[in-house]
């Protein structure tokens, strides 16, 4: 719809008046409308045209991203945790070690300290949904290797080479994939 109208309010304003996310209530809506525009509007007009034409599981890839974009604390969870069990060969991904992180964030960022443990839990329950529907996580939390293809590998490399890191990938693979 952005890229017909190129207008995010258009989108917005479509979105709501035919509830186009099938939400219950308007409050509902609302708030997911607001998520969604939010992360799609960290891609640029080359990524959202790939997201329109893009398999299912690259488009995951690509909206992985842009969640990354949308909140810091997520990317670094993605670098610090995700991948770097990934690359030191441990299978999966525990909440405990969603925990660990958050309380190593938290001493660099005291408002984490403000959170609510619900809160806390709900963030790591939504992480972790996330991470499977991004295709990075199976069910059991096992990680799943990621190979962008080319074409993504591409564009993630005239943006930001460094969102590679996002994925579970070694930097042997990340090396041949940018050459």
């Amino acid at each position: 719809m952005f890229l017909q109208s190129g207008s995010w309010d258009a989108v917005r304003k479509e979105i709501m008046a035919k509830n186009l996310l099938q939400a219950r209530t308007l409050s509902t809506l609302q708030r997911e409308c607001r998520e969604v525009l939010s992360r799609l509007r960290l891609l640029n007009g080359e990524e959202l045209r790939f997201l329109v034409e893009a398999e299912y599981r690259e488009q995951g890839h690509l909206l992985w991203i842009a969640v990354c974009r949308r909140y810091p604390f997520v990317r670094d969870f993605a670098v610090e945790v995700l991948r770097e069990r990934y690359i030191t060969l441990k299978a999966d991904v525990r909440y405990e070690e969603f925990d660990a992180f958050f309380n190593a964030q938290s001493e660099a960022h005291p408002q984490l300290h403000e959170i609510s443990s619900t809160t806390r839990k709900k963030l790591r329950q939504v992480l972790f949904k996330i991470l499977r529907e991004s295709e990075l996580l199976d069910s059991d939390n096992t990680i799943i290797p990621v190979m962008p293809g080319a074409e993504l590998t591409a564009l993630i490399s005239r943006g930001n080479k460094r969102e590679l890191l996002l994925f579970p990938v070694f930097e042997s693979d990340l090396k041949g994939m940018t050459q």
